[in-house]
């Protein structure tokens, strides 16, 4: 038993009860006085790391994406405009406003991210790095110097072709000196831990294709909001990967919640075409194979995928491969939205400019210039040599973004044909395997069009 003093005697307490009262003051204290210093102690931390982040920054981290997770999804799911549409969708349907608004709700939950600033440049940033360089040799393209014109309070919104799933880690890295991207990513993504990861980097999660009227509402003012709070995003307007090896049309859908929401008032939305391309798309069999059956269904194989990753990473570490070639990125002319607009733009033709725009700085790389040079198959080395040489000449002669060997023809031959021969897409007599022409095709299909008449054939 314990015991208490009080003025008028002495009061027993069990001592259960006593360790359950000092408990209890425990957390009081802690509640009211601790936490509270020490929360107050690490948000100063951080406020001064992330002022120092902003100082070497070209475009400063909003507080938009600095905003509490919850707040940003109540104030997403009470903005009036969603509220509207809950209430709109509760009268069509019959079922209780309660029930739409609590739907409305869940996917502002969805899709809202939960950046974090030191998960972004602390890992991310330095992942996407390591990951690029450990994979290929990246190089950059094409940096258009009106980009260093860009108006400081414009929103930036970088748009790009979608060849391959690393375009992610590509880009973050490119761009981490000077902002942090949010992307739009696909359902693929929203798998336990990787989905929390991608949010903590900034990206808000989509549903492709999805024709609920309340869904695309919600998703409309998330994109609008972040768009009038100046946060940096990117996008892709294809809408999904290419599955030829060719820019594909814009879906306008993003594009459109953006131009919809945009005023004469509103600060200026300022798009950057941003062209990629690789001597090596990880996924180029799984993209020719649904290419082929018609449907954009890809197999999961993480099993597979896993043996391959540790595979080449024990070859990696032990010299046998150095990768699988070159990565390169283009940045074009960026495209303001408020100049678009003033011409008499629509969306559907902003979205043909873009698409335009970054198919005219997609970087040629040996792989695919061999592959298009190729075509049918080449008598001999020397006549392969002088395709690979004239079709240079033509890409040049179009103003093409070209990232190749600066030893030659000599050298952007031996470069883009060994791969494919040690793949067996083409045999050592240069002449393609028939079993792997879609693949080979694919490659090919990615050396832009623009002025370029057919590869001779044989």
């Amino acid at each position: 038993m314990g015991q208490g003093e009080t003025m008028f005697g002495t009061v027993a307490v069990p001592v259960w009860l006593l360790v359950l009262i000092l408990g209890f003051a425990a957390v009081s204290f802690a509640t009211h006085f601790l936490f509270p210093s020490v929360r107050w102690f690490f948000r100063r931390r951080a406020e001064k790391a992330l002022a120092r982040l902003n100082a070497r920054l070209d475009r400063k981290i909003d507080l938009f994406k600095l905003a509490q997770r919850s707040d940003m999804v109540a104030r997403l799911a009470y903005d009036r405009t969603v509220v509207e549409a809950a209430m709109a969708q509760a009268a069509e349907s019959g079922v209780p406003g309660e029930v739409a608004f609590e739907e409305a709700h869940r996917y502002a939950r969805e899709i809202v991210p939960g950046f974090s600033a030191t998960v972004y440049f602390g890992f991310g940033t330095r992942a996407a790095k390591w990951l690029s360089r450990l994979l290929f040799r990246v190089r950059v393209g094409k940096v258009d110097r009106a980009l260093e014109r860009i108006d400081p309070k414009a929103t930036v919104i970088f748009v790009m072709n979608h060849r391959s799933n690393v375009d992610y880690v590509l880009v973050t890295w490119l761009v981490a000196g000077r902002s942090a991207v949010s992307y739009a990513v696909g359902e693929w993504a929203r798998v336990w831990p990787l989905s929390a990861l991608i949010r903590s980097m900034g990206a808000y999660f989509i549903r492709r294709g999805s024709r609920n009227a309340l869904y695309r509402k919600v998703l409309a003012r998330y994109v609008q909001m972040a768009t009038e709070e100046g946060t940096t995003q990117a996008m892709f307007p294809e809408g999904g990967l290419s599955l030829d090896g060719r820019v594909g049309p814009a879906k306008l859908g993003l594009i459109s919640y953006i131009v919809e929401g945009w005023t004469p008032e509103s600060r200026d939305v300022v798009f950057v075409p941003v062209g990629l391309g690789y001597d090596r798309v990880l996924e180029d069999r799984v993209l020719v194979d649904a290419a082929q059956s018609g449907t954009r269904r890809f197999r999961n194989r993480p099993f597979w995928v896993a043996l391959h990753a540790v595979r080449f990473l024990w070859a990696r570490f032990r010299g046998r491969t150095k990768g699988f070639g070159t990565a390169a990125a283009g940045f074009g002319a960026p495209v303001s939205l408020r100049a678009h607009l003033a011409e008499g733009g629509t969306v559907e033709g902003l979205g043909e400019r873009l698409m335009a725009a970054i198919g005219a700085v997609v970087p040629v790389l040996p792989v695919p210039l061999v592959a298009r040079a190729l075509g049918d198959g080449a008598a001999s080395r020397d006549e392969l040599r002088g395709r690979v040489e004239a079709l240079v000449q033509r890409l040049q002669a179009a103003g093409a973004v070209l990232k190749l060997p600066p030893q030659g023809v000599g050298a952007v031959l031996d470069e883009g044909l060994a791969p494919l021969i040690r793949r067996g897409l083409v045999t050592a007599e240069l002449q393609p395997v028939p079993v792997e022409r879609p693949l080979l095709d694919f490659y090919a299909a990615s050396v832009p069009e623009i002025g370029i008449a057919a590869t001779p054939q044989t």
